[in-house]
């Protein structure tokens, strides 16, 4: 795959092993965020049940912290504010889970230029989340 110079690399964030490890055994999400609180995806999987659950509110609270913790996660790890954020890898999918499930709290409170600034987010950081997050 060529990359164009102009454009900055993709950022890639660490693994957090022992917050994947926790949800990933099944510990409730709200507990794995009170172990670490930067961990995205146990912000992003608060926000999701939220949404299920028709709770649109608290969804858009837990996905604003997560898209919060997660910008500072980017940034520290070199992301400018633009640039690609590779859906493929899963560290980051934590922020981008979190993004896209702000976008359909936004949506669902009728915050639709919310809505409208996450799913343009998501489009530039990596099309692939839009599908990825039935935001496509």
């Amino acid at each position: 795959m060529t990359r164009n110079l102009l454009e900055p690399p993709e950022t890639l964030l660490p693994e957090n092993e022992a917050a994947q490890g926790e949800l990933a055994a099944g510990t409730d999400p709200a507990e794995v965020a009170a172990h670490h609180p930067t961990f995205s995806a146990a912000w992003a999987t608060l926000a999701e049940s939220a949404l299920d659950a028709g709770e649109n509110i608290a969804a858009y609270a837990y996905a604003r912290t997560g898209y919060h913790r997660g910008l500072d996660a980017l940034r520290k790890a070199g992301w400018k504010g633009f640039g690609p954020v590779p859906w493929r890898h899963v560290p980051n999918q934590g922020v981008l889970r979190s993004v896209a499930a702000l976008a359909k709290a936004a949506r669902a409170i009728g915050e639709t230029d919310e809505y409208d600034r996450c799913r343009q987010l998501l489009a530039d950081s990596d099309p692939a989340s839009l599908e990825a997050t039935d935001l496509a």
